[in-house]
């Protein structure tokens, strides 16, 4: 079995793991399960998606700053991050609804760890686990490339409708 169907195997065996996350929002958004008090469920498990690009490391955001967008809450570390994306929030949210990038190049959706970023041409993306990241990063061009056609087919489905 090569790699690459190895790891399809794998990833479809946790879809059925890692697929309950999307209980409130639509399918194009990973969010945790539950309210806030801006009422969807959290984007990026509440860390700040601006401190990123700004801070180049992952954040966790506070709830005082948060703001709603595509039916998912993020949160921000300070006011200027909050103003920062408010003033443009798709130069800021992940690719594929912060999805794992390596996932839904084959063709699935699985949780995006906040700690598996990675900005390839001014865009973040999130990976599912550390053996995911390094397979994405072998040929991120391609990945994407195929992630990009993927998410059209697959944007309006549930995890749990993939697998």
């Amino acid at each position: 079995m090569t790699t690459l169907r190895k790891l399809a195997a794998a990833l479809a065996v946790l879809a059925g793991i890692f697929g309950a996350g999307t209980a409130l929002a639509g399918p194009d958004t990973n969010i945790s399960s539950g309210l806030t008090i801006k009422g969807p469920g959290l984007a990026v498990h509440g860390y700040d998606v601006v401190a990123y690009f700004t801070k180049g490391e992952p954040t966790v955001g506070r709830a005082k700053y948060s703001a709603v967008y595509n039916d998912a809450t993020y949160r921000f570390a300070s006011e200027e991050h909050l103003d920062a994306f408010e003033e443009n929030p798709e130069r800021y949210v992940p690719q594929y609804g912060g999805y794992c990038a390596y996932g839904v190049a084959v063709g699935a959706k699985f949780d995006g760890d906040p700690h598996l970023w990675r900005i390839v041409d001014g865009k973040l993306y999130l990976n599912l686990n550390e053996d995911i990241q390094e397979t994405w990063e072998k040929d991120i061009p391609c990945n994407i490339d195929k992630a990009d056609r993927n998410w059209r087919r697959i944007v309006h489905k549930t995890p749990q409708e993939l697998s």
